[in-house]
């Protein structure tokens, strides 16, 4: 798209200017700006372009019209550029509207003007957000809070990422990060303060959802809702050693020689890896809870004894709301007895897998009663 009226008033402007004496001040067109682009993106236009090759510090003018105008208005001055590229961001734009920009380089002292060679056309769309995310709940872990959705705004052909919100008590809400995984760890969450979250999705061209509803979370000191990495996304973070002390961290490195497992995921599924003496036995058992204890609901089902026998040294494929039995040496070099109780396997905002998972330990040795001890 030429801009022939344009041209020809800025080749008049080439010719000369008048300072405030009036004394005619002939001036070098300074080099056309380079590479004119734009694009939309969340509300606004965002107009790009390089330096000429031979710049020499000149300010740029921005300037467009609706294509639906007969005439250019001036938007705006840009005096820094950064790395040999500059931007402008225009938010003055309308949804279902044309517009058309250029943009000049300005020498300082005469006021003469050279545009870039085109002008640059972009449709500013009327916003279609992907669905509100849906089914947002806090699954609260010691110091930290997972926050997981369901895949309900993925159904947006356009669909691009989502973005956590802390709803603060002040009534203050706050950006806490973005994923395109259907979850997020929030490591900044302390034991005992209760927080509550929502989030949005957003499309490829930014145009952002409702909030989902709130869903709150209180973290807390235990040995419930442990969570462990993947040994292929963060292997210093993927080992679990059972503790006779709670205050004791049991996360340890999967490439640790004290570790009794790791978590590995890869493209055949999430496999709990059994490490050095230790044993899994090779049958999951649907669990409704680590331990039913006194009060429990009738209809709880945990696991109350150790298999003595049958154990396997191969990896295990894993489930949600399954408990598996451990046979592994503690650090009295005798044969312990320990179970997991998997509540969630999901991915935190890097796309990184992760494991929520409940444990007890049985502190003596040999003994495979599962509901005394820790």
């Amino acid at each position: 798209m030429r801009r022939a009226p344009v041209v020809t008033m800025l080749f008049t402007l080439a010719l000369g200017a008048c300072n405030a004496d009036n004394t005619l001040v002939v001036g070098t067109a300074p080099a056309a700006p380079e590479n004119l682009a734009a694009y939309y993106y969340a509300g606004a236009v965002y107009i790009t372009w390089d330096l000429g090759a031979a710049w020499n510090g000149e300010s740029f003018r921005v300037y467009g019209r609706r294509t639906t105008d007969q005439n250019y208005a001036f938007v705006a001055e840009v005096t820094s550029c950064a790395g040999g590229s500059c931007e402008y961001e225009d938010l003055n734009v309308v949804a279902g509207q044309s517009y058309e920009f250029y943009v000049s380089a300005v020498d300082a002292q005469s006021g003469v003007e050279t545009a870039t060679a085109n002008s640059v056309q972009v449709d500013v769309p009327v916003p279609s957000p992907p669905p509100v995310p849906t089914q947002v709940a806090v699954t609260a872990l010691d110091n930290t809070n997972y926050i997981h959705w369901s895949t309900a705004s993925r159904t947006a052909s356009d669909f691009s990422f989502y973005r956590v919100y802390l709803a603060a008590s002040d009534g203050t809400d706050y950006l806490l990060g973005e994923t395109d995984s259907e979850g997020f760890l929030d490591r900044l969450a302390t034991n005992g303060v209760t927080l509550q979250y929502y989030v949005t999705a957003v499309n490829t061209v930014g145009d952002e959802s409702a909030a989902s509803a709130l869903a709150a979370g209180t973290p807390r000191p235990d040995y419930h809702g442990e969570y462990l990495d993947n040994y292929y996304d963060q292997p210093a973070l993927s080992g679990f050693r059972f503790q006779a002390d709670e205050t004791t961290d049991p996360i340890v490195s999967g490439t640790s020689s004290s570790r009794h497992f790791r978590l590995q995921v890869d493209s055949t599924g999430w496999w709990l890896a059994p490490g050095p003496g230790t044993g899994i036995y090779p049958v999951g058992y649907a669990t409704t809870a680590l331990k039913c204890g006194v009060g429990a609901d009738a209809s709880c089902v945990d696991v109350t004894q150790a298999p003595t026998s049958g154990y396997t040294t191969q990896n295990l494929s894993l489930d949600p709301q399954t408990s598996y039995v451990l046979r592994v040496v503690g650090d009295d070099n005798q044969n312990h007895y320990g179970v997991i109780r998997v509540d969630l396997l999901g991915y935190d905002q890097a796309g990184n897998a992760l494991m929520i998972f409940d444990w007890a330990y049985q502190l003596q040795a040999g003994n495979p009663d599962l509901t005394s001890g820790r």
